[in-house]
């Protein structure tokens, strides 16, 4: 059942655990509210990834964001995978699990991309089938987030937005709304985020993902491996106007920075965020 804007969980600002910053993370503890983690770098036994992990989640709020899911795929649920997922998620309890509302690939090869679905009523009913069969193997629900495309499909009778809103209301799971991937994809489509923003159900929306992009040709790509401009910045003050207080946290999968940069970065949404939730508090 979705929660309000007052019941939600709220678990602050905070990064992606990388292996770069293990060795900082461990030493310095810094303050930081919670920690996401690429479910499955850590879907193993053993090892030093988990290692890390364990000592992190000892100190630390922890999520699970996967990328292997493909929830809109054709081909069955991956039930080993799931299974998988499901001990990992046993062992280290996380706040919550995300995922993509994608497909990643087919004839059982994993093409190792987001790819965007069609946003038609046949698509919307097999998506919502499979989300609930995976929520009934997790027994949770779990937060399914927007991605950037690049190609649109012309049978798409919906909008990115209402069919978003459509598979988590009728499979009752929640949203990770990627702000960088709503300016994206704005960019890339022509449409306008805030409308978007505004066809996105405040109660559903549990966690926001920041992020950088590159420029390539005449396309806005999702690289993670930038700095957050001042658009996507200027958008996730608008979301945090519309949604109120959302665990937020920035991603960097490539060019890492140092930890204190990301810290810095960290610091700029709590200072863009705060004086907006403390005037809606008023």
């Amino acid at each position: 059942m979705p929660h309000d804007q007052q019941t939600r969980p709220y678990l602050g600002y905070g990064l992606g655990l990388r292996p770069d910053h293990y060795q900082d993370i461990v030493r310095d503890w810094p303050a930081v509210g919670w920690f996401e983690v690429l479910s499955e770098n850590y879907m193993v036994d053993g090892g030093k990834p988990l290692h890390y992990l364990e000592r992190v989640r000892s100190r630390y709020p922890v999520v699970m964001h996967g990328v292997s899911l493909s929830i809109g795929g054709c081909d069955p649920l991956d039930r080993a995978y799931l299974q998988r997922l499901k001990s990992l998620a046993n062992r280290i309890e996380p706040q919550w699990i995300s995922d993509h509302l994608c497909w990643t690939g087919m004839a059982g090869k994993n093409l190792h991309d987001l790819l965007p679905l069609p946003y038609t009523e046949e698509a919307l009913v097999h998506v919502v089938e499979r989300v609930n069969q995976v929520q009934d193997f997790l027994g949770r629900q779990i937060l399914l987030e927007n991605v950037s495309s690049y190609v649109s499909y012309a049978d798409s009778a919906l909008s990115e937005w209402e069919f978003l809103r459509a598979v988590t209301e009728q499979a009752d799971c929640l949203i990770l709304l990627d702000i960088n991937n709503v300016y994206v994809s704005s960019c890339n489509h022509e449409f306008d985020a805030l409308t978007y923003l505004a066809g996105i159900p405040r109660d559903r929306v549990h966690q926001f993902h920041l992020a950088g992009h590159s420029y390539q040709d005449n396309l806005i790509v999702d690289t993670h491996d930038t700095a957050v401009i001042d658009p996507v910045w200027w958008l996730y003050a608008d979301a945090v106007r519309r949604f109120g207080r959302v665990s937020t946290m920035i991603e960097r999968d490539s060019n890492i920075p140092p930890l204190s940069q990301l810290l810095d970065e960290l610091e700029l949404a709590r200072r863009i965020a705060e004086p907006i939730l403390n005037e809606r508090a008023a």
